[in-house]
């Protein structure tokens, strides 16, 4: 399977800004089971790529998504959204039947 994530242009500067705080290689996008729905999106730096890992590389930056998180991910949008009550990153993802009221964790 080719992982189809698109990564806005917001998202890739956000990313940009904070990877150099981070002094980190990748930002890893990954689905971990959890939250109110069945399963959460989780956001980390790393310097370290897993050989299961598929990298996606657009607009100057890398992100890598594991294995297990692909097929929650398949033809996703990871944004950047900033708003009246905050700033973070958001995923739109086509995969989801339903996502909570704060829109971190979705089930399929």
């Amino acid at each position: 399977m080719t992982l189809s994530l698109n990564l806005t242009q917001a998202a890739a500067k956000r990313i940009a800004h904070l990877s150099s705080f981070e002094n980190a290689s990748y930002f890893r996008v990954r689905v971990d089971g959890g939250g109110c729905s069945g399963f959460q999106y989780k956001f980390d730096f790393d310097n370290e790529k897993q050989i299961d890992d598929i990298e996606i590389s657009a607009h100057g930056v890398t992100v890598l998504i594991d294995d297990m998180s692909q097929e929650f991910l398949q033809n996703a949008e990871l944004d950047y959204v900033e708003e009246l009550l905050g700033s973070f990153f958001k995923v739109s993802n086509p995969n989801a039947t339903a996502s909570c009221g704060c829109g971190t964790s979705f089930s399929v």
